[in-house]
C-alpha cells in the first residue's frame, strides 16, 4: 500500500512539474490595452483663452454702444444690432463647429474658426460705416465662438460626466475673468481713445490666442466620425432634439443666459443715456457682476462632484429667482437707482456660476458620441434666444428697468421648470434601464 501511495504521489508531482513547464515555456499573453486616453491634454490656460475670445469680444464693446450711435448718427436700436448680430453669429457658428470637430478633430476646426474671428476683428477696426461694422461683428462672433464649442468638447473628451462638470467650472471660472475686466477696459478706452480702440485690443487678443492655439492645442478627439454630411447632421440633431433630457438641460441653460444678455442690452443705455453716467462707471459696476459669477464657478468646481449636478442646478435656479424677484419688485415700486439695477445681476451671477457648468455637462453628456454636436446645438439655442431678447428689448425700452426686470424674472422661472423636466426624464430613463 505504501508503495502504491508513493507511486501516486510521484505521478501527481510529475503532472504538476509538467504543467509548470508548459506555462513557463508558453508565449506570454499580450497585455490588456488600457482604455484609450489622450497622452497629453491642452493646458488649462489655453482652454480658458479659447473659450474667452467670444465673451471678451462681446463685453469689451458694450460700454461703447451709446457712443457708437452718436459716431454714426444712428438711433440706439440700430447701434444695438452690434450686440444682436454678434449673438446671431455665435448662434449660427456653434452648430456648425460642433459636428465638424466630431469628424475632423478639435484642433483644425479651432484654428480655422479663430482665423475667421481675426478677419472680423480687423474689419470692425477699419469700418467706415455702421453697416460694415455690423458685418465685421457677425464674422467676429462666427469665428470666435469656435472656442466655446471646442473647449466644452475637449473637456468631455477627457473626463466623465460628473468630473466634466467640475472641470468645466474651472474653465468657466477663468473665462469669467474676461467679462469682469472687459467692460471696464472698454469703457476706459472709449473715454480716452474712442470706440475703435476696443477693436485694436480685440484684434491683438484674437491674434495671440490663434498663435497660442497653433503652438499648444493638442488633439483630444480620437473617436472621430467617418464623415460630415447634411443627413448625418440631421440625424444627430434629431436624436438630441428628441431627448427630453437634452432639451430640458439646453432650455434651462439658454434661459439662464437670456437673462444675462438682456441685461447687457439695456443696462448701458440706462446707465449712460438715462442716468448720465460715464461708460467706465458702467464697466466698474459690471466687474462686480462678473466677480460674482467667478465665485459661483469656484464653488461649483470645488463641490459639484460632492453635491451632485442636479442639486447644484436647483440651488442656482432658486438663487436666480430671488435676485430677479427683487429686481422686479424694485422696478414696480421705486425709481431707478444704480445699485438697484446691479444688485439683482450680482445675485444672478452667483446663481449662474452654480447652474451653468452643470447644465452644460448634463447636455453634452446625453450621448458622448455626439458631444460636439450637442455643444454646438446648445450654443445655437442659447444665442438665438439671446439675440431675440436683445432685439426686442432694444426697441421696447422705455427709460425704466421694468421691461428688463420682467424678462429676467420670467427667464428664471422658465429655467427652473426646464431643469425639472430634464431631471425627471433622466431618472425615468435610469429606472427603465434597471
Amino acid at each position: 500500500m505504501r508503495r502504491i501511495a508513493k507511486r501516486c504521489k510521484g505521478v501527481q508531482a510529475a503532472r504538476q512539474l509538467a504543467m509548470v513547464a508548459v506555462i513557463v515555456s508558453a508565449p506570454a499573453a499580450p497585455p490588456i490595452a488600457p482604455p484609450t486616453v489622450p497622452a497629453t491634454r491642452p493646458p488649462l490656460w489655453l482652454l480658458i483663452a479659447i473659450s474667452s475670445c467670444a465673451p471678451f469680444a462681446l463685453n469689451v464693446f458694450v460700454p461703447s454702444l451709446p457712443r457708437l450711435a452718436e459716431a454714426f448718427q444712428s438711433d440706439y436700436g440700430t447701434a444695438q444690432l452690434a450686440l444682436t448680430l454678434f449673438l446671431v453669429g455665435i448662434a449660427l457658428g456653434q452648430p456648425i463647429y460642433g459636428p465638424l470637430s466630431d469628424c475632423y478633430g478639435r484642433r483644425p476646426v479651432l484654428l480655422g474658426g479663430l482665423a475667421i474671428g481675426l478677419v472680423g476683428s480687423i474689419l470692425c477696426l477699419v469700418a467706415p460705416t455702421i453697416e460694415i461694422l455690423l458685418v465685421g461683428r457677425f464674422l467676429q462672433a462666427f469665428g470666435c465662438c469656435v472656442g466655446l464649442v471646442v473647449s466644452r468638447a475637449m473637456v468631455r473628451d477627457l473626463f466623465a460626466r460628473d468630473r466634466a462638470a467640475s472641470e468645466l467650472a474651472y474653465v468657466t471660472m477663468g473665462m469669467s475673468l474676461m467679462p469682469m475686466v472687459a467692460p471696464s477696459v472698454g469703457g476706459l478706452l472709449d473715454e480716452h481713445f474712442g470706440w475703435r480702440a476696443s477693436f485694436v485690443l480685440l484684434t491683438v487678443f484674437v491674434a495671440v490666442v490663434l498663435l497660442g492655439s497653433g503652438a499648444r492645442a493638442v488633439e483630444t478627439n480620437h473617436h472621430r466620425q467617418a464623415s460630415v454630411d447634411f443627413g448625418h447632421l440631421a440625424r444627430g440633431w434629431s436624436l438630441l432634439v428628441r431627448s427630453p433630457v437634452f432639451v430640458g438641460y439646453t432650455l434651462a441653460m439658454s434661459f439662464n443666459t437670456v437673462a444675462f444678455f438682456a441685461f447687457l442690452a439695456v443696462a448701458p443705455y440706462l446707465m449712460v443715456t438715462v442716468m448720465g453716467r460715464a461708460p467706465s462707471e458702467y464697466g466698474f459696476w459690471f466687474a462686480g457682476c462678473a466677480a460674482s459669477y467667478l465665485i459661483g464657478n469656484f464653488v461649483t468646481g470645488r463641490y459639484s462632484q460632492r453635491i451632485g449636478l442636479d442639486r447644484m442646478v436647483r440651488i442656482g435656479n432658486l438663487c436666480s429667482l430671488m435676485g430677479t424677484g427683487f429686481g422686479l419688485f424694485w422696478a414696480l415700486a421705486f425709481p431707478l437707482e444704480v445699485w438697484a439695477l446691479f444688485l439683482p445681476i450680482f445675485v444672478v451671477g452667483i446663481a449662474h456660476g452654480f447652474a451653468q457648468p452643470n447644465l452644460i455637462a448634463g447636455a453634452v453628456s446625453v450621448d458622448p458620441r455626439l458631444a460636439g454636436s450637442a455643444s454646438g446645438l446648445l450654443g445655437f439655442v442659447q444665442m438665438s434666444l439671446g439675440a431675440i431678447a436683445t432685439f426686442v428689448l432694444g426697441h421696447i425700452q422705455d427709460g425704466t428697468s421694468l421691461p428688463l426686470a420682467s424678462l429676467m424674472f420670467g427667464c428664471a422661472l422658465v429655467s427652473l421648470g426646464c431643469h425639472q423636466l430634464a431631471q425627471r426624464s433622466r431618472l425615468s430613463i435610469a429606472k427603465a434601464a434597471e
